[in-house]
């Protein structure tokens, strides 16, 4: 399989007043095309640290990231600019990008129209849902035709019937798109609804404890069926034994 991006032996050390504090050390890992890996972890762990790093937003101390292609980045909240359209605030990463060119405008239009948004693209921010605003969100990361996307905490802002509902929304985009995907959640059941793969990572200093692969042996998989087989309560139980463990 191909690779996307590889971590190879990263890490993380901060000056505080009191001396160095290490964040993250010897972190490794691969995520191949196509693949959807979330991380996992406990609070204040170095999870979201450490996707800054892959989106070359903080330093790293040592170690090699190798990225092959183009990255997005979805953050906790849509950050839509209320002033501007749906249509504007999908353009907007072209436009910073300097190629908001006919061509990608017409993708644009493309992707609002095949994830039913087209007919409000004329509208604003505020008149959306908080799950339209999400999928906006996502259009316009791909609107610059990511080939890795990274999703920080990307729906914790959401109650929880809505994130249900955007995270089917969100999966299936993705799948449609064949856009691979790193996330980092603290929510177990969501990463092993989403993931091929899921990496738990110890208490700071993280390091990689354990790797698991996720296979619902079905087709046409999506985040809501997957809640439903037997398998992912064993899933569920192995990692969140794995977390108190860490404890």
């Amino acid at each position: 399989m191909e690779k996307i991006l590889e971590v190879k032996n990263i890490c993380k050390t901060y000056q505080a007043e009191n001396g160095e504090i290490e964040s993250l050390r010897n972190i490794s890992f691969d995520v191949n095309r196509g693949e959807f890996i979330s991380i996992i972890g406990p609070s204040g762990c170095g999870k979201s640290t450490l996707l800054s790093i892959i989106a070359g937003l903080e330093n790293k101390t040592s170690g090699e990231i190798y990225i092959n292609g183009k990255i997005g980045y979805m953050l906790q909240k849509d950050n839509l600019l209320e002033w501007r359209t749906i249509y504007k605030n999908v353009l907007l990463g072209l436009e910073i990008q300097k190629s908001n060119t006919p061509e990608n405008r017409k993708y644009v239009e493309e992707l609002l129209k095949k994830y039913e948004l087209y007919e409000f693209k004329d509208k604003y921010p505020t008149q959306l849902s908080g799950g339209m605003r999400q999928r906006v969100a996502l259009i316009r990361t791909l609107a610059i035709k990511p080939s890795i996307l990274l999703l920080d905490e990307a729906f914790s802002a959401l109650d929880y019937q809505t994130r249900l509902m955007v995270t089917e929304d969100i999966y299936k985009i993705l799948k449609n798109e064949n856009i691979t995907a790193l996330m980092v959640t603290h929510d177990i059941s969501e990463a092993i609804s989403m993931s091929d793969r899921v990496i738990v990572l110890s208490h700071r200093p993280a390091t990689v404890k354990k790797i698991y692969s996720i296979d619902f042996e079905m087709e046409n998989r999506t985040p809501l069926n997957c809640r439903e087989k037997p398998k992912f309560s064993e899933y569920f139980n192995l990692m969140w034994k794995q977390l108190e463990e860490i404890k």
